[in-house]
């Protein structure tokens, strides 16, 4: 499943956790991204949408 939004191009940051000595360890956070079908240009199809997306009725769910 592809890790980015379809509609928004929303994805994954990047950054370090700094513990409380100062050492950097390498960080990912995933965006919420569902496959769901939706309606495109009258046909269905399934889509990786956020779920930002979902909630903001940008898409139309079939």
């Amino acid at each position: 499943m592809s890790k980015k939004c379809e509609v928004c191009g929303k994805g994954p940051l990047f950054g370090k956790s700094v513990s409380h000595s100062h050492k950097k360890t390498l960080k990912t956070r995933k965006a919420n991204i569902q496959n769901i079908k939706i309606i495109k240009d009258g046909k269905v199809q399934k889509a990786n949408i956020c779920t930002r997306c979902i909630k903001s009725n940008k898409i139309t769910k079939a």
